[in-house]
């Protein structure tokens, strides 16, 4: 019996769409559930100062591919990092979010 190479599946070209109505959204605060079966990614838009947010997106995956998404986010924010250096995260307070919705200058102590 002889040893063959293992054969590389041929890479296929897959063209995507885009439709001409699909607006583009901004999102500056996600939400995670999931199953067993599925992960849901729920996108939102909230404004420094108010009370309310509205959802912009919800993306509903397999949690295959949400593994397969969070592999892909890593390579791209390293790559981003290279070009373009690190992406400095703020550490002051316990929740994440009253960070990035506090005005310059606002008292620390509140």
């Amino acid at each position: 019996m002889t040893d063959t190479p293992s054969e590389q599946p041929k890479q296929v070209r897959i063209s995507i769409d885009l439709p001409k109505e699909l607006k583009p959204v901004y999102a500056n605060l996600a939400f995670i559930n999931y199953t067993p079966a599925e992960v849901v990614l729920d996108f939102a838009q909230i404004l420094p100062r108010t009370p309310r947010g509205s959802l912009t997106a919800r993306v509903i995956m397999s949690p295959m591919h949400a593994k397969l998404l969070h592999a892909a986010l890593g390579q791209n924010i390293a790559n981003f990092e290279r070009q373009f250096g690190e992406i400095r995260l703020p550490h002051t307070r316990p929740n994440l979010a009253d960070d990035f919705f506090r005005f310059p200058g606002e008292d620390d102590n509140k």
